[in-house]
């Protein structure tokens, strides 16, 4: 029997390394990791204060996703310390999103795609109650 201890990265493919960076450090607000000299680009980042990472990876090749957030689609969720927040620094940046604040989850949430479509989930503990 596997005893699984956690996640430790995500990796998506990506085509513009820079563009990427753009959004997962500026809009994210992720941390560059140092990275091992591959053959190919790249860039890790921390995610929250855990050893979970996220891995991007320069890939040339086709995707499956050509149109909106479907929420069934793959994706990976962040969680964040306040759905109103980031519904509102969401906005500032321009980013298009689909918000479920009382969806069947459980837990308020905010689906965004990054440039490549690649679909994220940022959800939060809570609604915050005004």
């Amino acid at each position: 029997m596997l005893i699984i201890e956690g996640i430790h990265h995500v990796s998506l493919n990506v085509r513009d390394l820079r563009r990427s960076q753009d959004f997962y450090e500026r809009i994210l607000g992720l941390q560059e990791l140092p990275r091992p000299a591959f053959d190919f680009e790249g860039a890790w980042y921390a995610i929250g204060t855990t050893d979970q990472q996220l891995h991007l990876i320069v890939y040339k090749g086709e995707t499956l996703r050509t149109g909106e957030v479907d929420t069934k689609d793959g994706h990976f969720a962040l969680r964040v310390s306040s759905y109103e927040n980031t519904q509102k620094w969401l906005d500032q940046c321009g980013i298009t999103y689909t918000a479920k604040p009382y969806g069947k989850a459980g837990f308020p949430q905010i689906f965004i795609l990054d440039p490549d479509q690649n679909i994220i989930e940022l959800n939060a503990e809570r609604l915050e109650e005004n």
